[in-house]
């Protein structure tokens, strides 16, 4: 499976995470592959069992970046989108940060309002600035011209 329909699986399961609370996460995942007609992959298991895990982490890391936004206030599917790229970013060793933020802001445009896009973009961009991955790249690039 490429790893673009994969991330939009992942989407959707984090997002199914949000809605079926009181569901495991083994049987969310067998649940909704069997309805959706996919295999799930290393990579959606990985991704799905990671944001769950580290859910409030994540969610620690997208409030104190989206300024004047309390969590309660955004839709579930932009939760859902930066709680993936945010820990693609910062814990899927394969995923380079600028992808993880792409990637985000092409989901929002499929699956979220009109306004999502830019808003995502600009809390994944603040997250990785803080995180220091932004500096960490420059570094490597710098590098890499010497």
């Amino acid at each position: 499976m490429k790893r673009r329909l994969a991330r939009e699986y992942a989407f959707k399961l984090i997002y199914e995470l949000g809605v079926q609370t009181e569901k495991d996460m083994a049987s969310l995942i067998a649940d909704t592959a069997e309805a959706q007609e996919f295999e799930p992959d290393d990579y959606i298991r990985k991704a799905v069992r990671g944001v769950s895990e580290k859910k409030e982490e994540l969610d620690a890391l997208i409030s104190e970046s989206a300024k004047k936004w309390r969590l309660e206030r955004l839709s579930l599917a932009s939760l859902s989108i930066m709680r993936l790229a945010t820990y693609e970013m910062l814990y899927m060793e394969d995923v380079p940060f600028c992808v993880a933020i792409n990637e985000a802001v092409e989901l929002a445009k499929s699956y979220d309002h009109d306004k999502s896009p830019k808003f995502i973009n600009g809390i994944l961009n603040a997250i990785a600035e803080k995180k220091g991955l932004k500096a960490a790249k420059t570094v490597n690039k710098e590098e890499n011209n010497v």
